[in-house]
């Protein structure tokens, strides 16, 4: 499994802030939003799904 971002990221940084191995605000060219990292997904899960909670605009999610 894999975390992804919508498209409907508002680049507020609660999920860099809360795991930044795996989330990072970037510049996406027309606006500003996280991008997920390279990472081994399963060591973060349980800090990637404190951010997929805490996400204000429910934006995270996990893709199979």
């Amino acid at each position: 499994m894999k975390p992804v971002i919508s498209e409907t990221c508002i680049a507020c940084g609660t999920c860099e802030a809360l795991c930044p191995e795996v989330f990072k605000i970037e510049d996406q060219g027309d606006k500003m939003m996280a991008v997920v990292q390279p990472a081994d997904y399963q060591k973060h899960k349980d800090k990637i799904d404190e951010a997929l909670a805490a996400c204000p605009v429910q934006a995270i999610s996990w893709e199979e």
